[in-house]
């Protein structure tokens, strides 16, 4: 990374020149590239220590540098203070070798070598819809999944899911509602296609939440389910885990209508279906889990650490034998781990989460990913978790993202009006097939439609990247596919657009195979459009490091962005490829004009391909860490 070189090469002159005291400094792209490659502001800061004029140690700092420095060409002071370092072309002409040497892995580090980190994403609940919020967290996810792995992580992909608690209860009060109403048995939705029953879950969900709060007589009959669906849960869960149950249900257990065979019936096909379905979505998206964390298994852990910290002091008991957690004794805000019916809630949950992860998976970080309206929550539960078990704690990350939001305005899946993350995807891959049908009106319908999904969920993707996460995103279908703009159809179509003239090359020349290290470039050679390419190429390692680092696949999005701009200006105003029809230097001179096949003579044609080529790889290596495929052709 020539960032690592330029920090090395500094700190020794900085000592020798200020002192070992000034040791601690960064260096910085400087916003406008016209002023060089890098930023150095530590003469400002070593002024006011020194007690010296900022300049004149900015200039003896600059002259030390330009005398003896084997990376840069120029130091140049500018007001207040500044150095401005530009790197000399062998250098940036070695990066661009690396580059084509290492391919897929260019861009890689080894700053997480030997560590294991697990990431907790997506969490769609069984009996529910999976709704853009889960598509949302899914994206983010499976991004810093492919972030952490580039630094040399050992990454175990975790999705956490509730199938046990009040969410179940009110789906199976308003299933076996609808069911009645609609003179159906299970056994006949098991003939429909599985979207159609899910959907249907999801139906009975809105029936059943609706008449929980309007209801009293339902929300009496829906709590009621609630305790058998948890002992249902034992029974059905954990003997695939080779776990045995922690917690005495049957003590919670009153009179009841409902006959409890029939019920763990429900819920267990209810289940299966919601995950069977959960999983065609996961293919599409090109995710793929290590190990899935049911509540009903997490929840036994927890309910027995929380007992564990009401003997040690860490809970406490509130109105009606409920266990809370005082966090406003830390300036939060109390929650109930245990509710006052002896059952475990959200918190308890989440709490046990951390340590079921751990013993599957021994973690040295744990990263959860979800929507930002429960960071509050989190807040609470990472708190008990550092104040309970203080390693594991320390070890965990929770990073909260935003809402997505449609033209449509807001979602709920309690009236019914969620917005699906299919039919996000649905709707993307048919208005991309409209593009690329335009774009390449000769291929085949059914290569068509391929890349139309591969477009469609990359536009998907890309929208929901490209923000730093944290805010809100409004999907706009206009702005996310088209071949212009900041869009994941933008990249795809440069990566291809690059494709081609490197096929192009290897078509009138299969024996042509450029090498940068023989290049001899003066600065009257190169070109701004090559110039501005050079300059950027280089930048990729540090960005996947500091996204990496920082949590934001945003980062990824920007310079990939920039990157594509100055590649189509390159595109547009240089000739890369040699062009017969044209005179001199222009054209390089072939040595067989008779023959279809030449060669190049003129080495600027060599690093016109090579700067193609570079780009290309540094587009597909950033958009595969967005978790979005580069088609060849489009």
């Amino acid at each position: 990374m020539i960032k690592k070189l330029v920090k090395e090469e500094l700190l020794d002159v900085i000592k020798e020149t200020l002192g070992p005291e000034f040791s601690n400094f960064e260096v910085d792209h400087p916003q406008n590239e016209s002023f060089g490659d890098f930023t150095l502001n530590v003469a400002l800061k070593a002024s006011k220590v020194l007690k010296q004029n900022p300049l004149d140690v900015a200039n003896r700092l600059s002259a030390v540098i330009t005398a003896k420095s084997k990376l840069f060409e120029k130091a140049e002071v500018v007001k207040p203070g500044f150095i401005n370092l530009t790197i000399k072309k062998e250098h940036l002409l070695a990066e661009l070798k690396r580059v084509l040497e290492k391919t897929d892995s260019y861009g890689t580090n080894e700053n997480l070598k030997g560590k294991r980190v697990v990431v907790e994403y997506t969490d769609p609940n069984p009996f529910k819809e999976f709704h853009i919020g889960h598509l949302y967290s899914n994206i983010v996810g499976q991004s810093l999944v492919y972030l952490k792995e580039a630094s040399g992580a050992t990454v175990f992909r975790a999705n956490y899911f509730g199938d046990v608690g009040m969410h179940v209860a009110k789906s199976l009060w308003g299933l076996i509602k609808k069911l009645a109403e609609d003179k159906l048995a299970m056994a006949d939705l098991e003939k429909w296609e599985l979207s159609k029953r899910v959907e249907y879950l999801g139906q009975s969900y809105a029936l059943g939440a609706t008449a929980y709060e309007e209801n009293p007589a339902a929300q009496a009959e829906i709590k009621e389910l609630n305790v058998l669906i948890f002992k249902a849960a034992q029974e059905v869960v954990l003997p695939q885990f080779r776990e045995k149950p922690q917690i005495d249900y049957d003590r919670y257990r009153g009179q009841t209508k409902y006959d409890y065979e029939e019920i763990k019936n429900l819920y267990a096909v209810g289940r299966a279906w919601s995950l069977e379905y959960f999983e065609t979505i996961y293919q599409r998206l090109g995710t793929k889990f290590d190990g899935y964390f049911p509540e009903s298994r997490t929840g036994e852990y927890g309910y027995g650490m929380v007992l564990d910290g009401l003997k040690k002091g860490v809970f406490e008991k509130g109105e009606n034998g409920a266990i809370i957690f005082p966090g406003s004794k830390y300036g939060l805000h109390d929650r109930v781990f245990i509710n006052s019916l002896g059952l475990p809630t959200y918190e308890t949950k989440d709490f046990g989460n951390a340590v079921t992860k751990n013993v599957d998976f021994s973690y040295d970080a744990s990263v959860i990913v979800t929507g930002n309206e429960i960071n509050d929550y989190f807040h609470v539960v990472l708190k008990a978790l550092r104040s309970l078990y203080p390693e594991l704690g320390e070890k965990t990350v929770h990073i909260g993202h935003g809402m997505v939001r449609l033209p449509e305005g807001k979602m709920s899946s309690r009236t019914g009006k969620v917005v699906r993350g299919e039919w996000l995807l649905d709707e993307a891959s048919k208005r991309a097939l409209a593009i690329v049908k335009e774009a390449d009106k000769g291929k085949d319908p059914r290569e068509l439609g391929q890349t139309a999904e591969v477009v469609g969920t990359g536009a998907v993707k890309y929208a929901l990247l490209k923000g730093s996460i944290g805010q809100d995103v409004e999907f706009n279908f206009a702005q996310s596919i088209s071949f212009e703009g900041n869009c994941g159809p933008y990249l795809q179509y440069t990566y291809a657009r690059a494709k081609s003239v490197l096929r192009k090359s290897e078509a009138r020349n299969p024996k042509q195979n450029p090498k940068v290290s023989n290049f001899d470039i003066r600065d009257s050679d190169l070109s701004g459009e090559e110039t501005f390419l050079l300059r950027t190429l280089y930048k990729f390692p540090e960005v996947v490091e500091a996204a990496a680092q920082k949590y934001q696949p945003h980062l990824i999005c920007n310079f990939l962005f920039d990157l594509a701009q100055k590649f189509n200006l390159f595109y547009n105003n240089v000739p890369i490829l040699p062009d017969k029809s044209l005179p001199g230097r222009q054209a390089g001179e072939i040595l067989n004009p008779k023959s279809e096949s030449f060669e190049f003579q003129d080495s600027i044609f060599d690093l016109r391909l090579d700067l193609t080529s570079a780009t290309a790889q540094i587009i597909k290596n950033g958009l595969s860490l967005l978790g979005i495929q580069s088609p060849e052709r489009m």
